[in-house]
């Protein structure tokens, strides 16, 4: 349905009905028919209107509609043209500061969706309507509560690839009928809302999915079970009715880091909501011609795209790099970056505009209980809109080919055993990829005073430290990829793997002898260890005897401090701020 025809009641368009108020500079909702003709406004008329005393024009006859999907709602039939004539433009400059502090940021685009609404006096009389359009599915504990949206928020976004809609058979499976998580973006907003950081999940990704409680429509609880071993990660959603609370709980397995929110959109999503704020601008250095697959056919340089074309250019990878879904999401991240930048220069200065991005952004919305509302939606819209544009950092989860493949015919992806943990561990501690080197100082400082008395004295030469690593951290390999790390990356040969722990600890330890002591601040400076996690013993060792390791439930990874991130991991990243022109 074209954007700018929703949002209407009694042949009256309510984004006809903002008129300036010239006592307080600020633009106001009229909802009765006088008030909307009486008032000078501004807007930028976008299609004809039927002039408010013609007859509502007959409906056409029922088309056929697609069976329900999980998540899914059928979209209304769209209205009939007519020949109502444009009303002529017309514009007053309004005084700046005070309409457009009122204005309140939901950012969307594509495969990631938020909203632009107005926050000006009378603006809630058109939530009901907006109430009406949104989707909500109750995911029950899978969300973790955050009463008044205070402290760190955590929302996923989860791109369904369901094939239903006009022309969207064309892309990939043509007898997928529920969809799965094809493009799922994790994005963390600090506590302090100075910074935000979007993570890209590919869909690719070999994890494993926890077992799953859903809501059923009767009422009752079933359980879906996880997959047995690891899987592709778009399996987390669709597949044996998994609902988007498995999304939330695989992401949490994965992280360490609880979900609060989620919303989910489709390709028709994508498609409406880039016609509405009128084509995203995207940059090419080079062009990209795809007859066969998606049929986007876009020069080098810079480019307005929306429909259909938005869609093939979010879908495309061919022509792209190793036309891999890595190379993809590089494009949909600056997609969405785009899409940011024009919702928050273009679209606010538009009372119009600003109400057809809404009205079709929460058509396109399914959301979790806890913000199925346009007025909870504003809520979270006021928090996200704090974060500078500068301060959004996107960046794909790292990961490496899937060593289980044989070289020719890798089709998986599998977490990088470094980066990753320390990317989880930097959201984890609300640490900014923008401010990472102040963080990185003052985390230093603070272990500095902290190991100050411990570790004073000399270091031995990472050759000779010996140390025996056992896993009680309940994390598969841990061990395993803490000895790769010692070995390999610093230089610490004498380390050898003792599998798992007697029992799950709670805390790492490092136990040493008085005569390890040089062996054991060596140690304690590679990996990041507290002075609480040293545990000195009384009599001193062999020559050759180890000291023990025992990595617990706060390890986060190897060369990830236990005190939190020392140091940004080596990863890619977009800024919201900056264009980027794909590859």
């Amino acid at each position: 349905m074209d954007a700018h025809s929703r949002g209407q009641a009694d042949e009256i368009d309510p984004a006809d009905q903002w008129v300036l108020n010239p006592r307080t500079g600020n633009y106001e909702l009229r909802l009765d028919r006088s008030a909307g003709q009486s008032q000078p406004r501004s807007q930028t008329p976008s299609r004809p209107r039927r002039p408010a005393s013609a007859a509502p024009s007959s409906a056409p006859a029922s088309a056929p509609t697609e069976a329900p999907v999980p998540g899914q709602r059928r979209r209304r039939a769209p209205e009939p043209a007519d020949g109502g004539q444009v009303p002529p433009q017309s514009r007053r400059k309004r005084k700046q500061g005070a309409s457009r502090k009122k204005k309140v940021l939901l950012w969307t685009g594509g495969t990631m969706a938020f909203i632009l609404v107005g926050g000006a006096a009378g603006a809630y009389a058109i939530y009901s309507k907006l109430d009406g359009n949104i989707g909500t599915v109750d995911v029950g504990d899978a969300a973790v509560d955050t009463p008044g949206m205070n402290g760190p928020l955590n929302i996923l976004i989860i791109g369904n690839d369901v094939r239903t809609g006009v022309g969207n058979k064309s892309y990939g499976d043509r007898d997928n009928v529920t969809g799965h998580a094809d493009t799922t973006l994790f994005m963390h907003v600090s506590d302090d809302r100075t910074n935000a950081t979007v993570l890209s999940i590919p869909r690719d990704l070999k994890t494993e999915i926890p077992d799953c409680p859903t809501k059923q429509p009767d009422g009752s609880t079933k359980v879906i079970p996880g997959s047995l071993g690891k899987t592709r990660f778009n399996e987390s959603f669709g597949v044996n009715g998994r609902d988007p609370g498995c999304v939330m709980r695989t992401v949490k397995e994965m992280t360490g880091v609880g979900i609060n929110h989620f919303m989910m959109v489709d390709f028709n999503a994508v498609k409406t909501l880039s016609a509405a704020v009128g084509g995203v601008k995207v940059c090419l250095t080079e062009p990209i011609k795809d007859p066969g697959y998606s049929k986007l056919d876009l020069p080098a340089g810079e480019s307005r795209i929306q429909g259909e074309t938005a869609l093939a250019f979010l879908r495309n990878r061919h022509g792209l790099g190793n036309e891999s879904d890595l190379d993809r999401i590089k494009m949909q991240q600056a997609f969405v970056a785009s899409m940011i930048r024009q919702l928050k220069e273009d679209t606010l200065d538009s009372p119009t505009q600003l109400l057809s991005v809404a009205n079709a952004a929460t058509e396109a919305l399914t959301v979790d209980k806890g913000i199925g509302s346009a007025l909870k939606l504003t809520s979270l819209a006021k928090e996200i809109g704090k974060v500078d544009l500068k301060n959004i950092s996107f960046m794909t989860v790292p990961v490496v080919d899937n060593p289980d493949e044989p070289p020719n015919k890798r089709a998986t992806v599998v977490l990088d055993p470094v980066k990753a943990p320390q990317v989880f561990s930097m959201i984890q501690n609300d640490v900014s990829f923008t401010e990472v080197k102040r963080k990185q100082q003052d985390a230093k400082n603070a272990q500095a005073k902290a190991q100050a008395k411990l570790l004073q004295g000399p270091r031995a030469e990472a050759v000779d430290v010996r140390v025996d690593v056992y896993n009680g951290s309940g994390v598969r390999g841990a061990a395993q990829s803490t000895i790769n790390w010692l070995q390999n990356d610093e230089g610490v040969t004498r380390s050898t793997n003792k599998s798992n722990a007697p029992e799950k600890a709670a805390k790492t330890t490092l136990t040493y002898a008085p005569n390890q002591a040089d062996q054991a601040r060596k140690l304690a400076d590679m990996m990041g260890l507290p002075a609480s996690a040293l545990k000195p013993g009384t009599q001193d060792a062999a020559a050759r005897e180890p000291m023990t390791l025992v990595l617990g439930a706060d390890f986060k990874g190897a060369g990830v401090p236990i005190n939190g991130p020392a140091k940004a991991p080596d990863v890619e990243k977009v800024e919201a701020d900056k264009q980027v022109c794909a590859k």
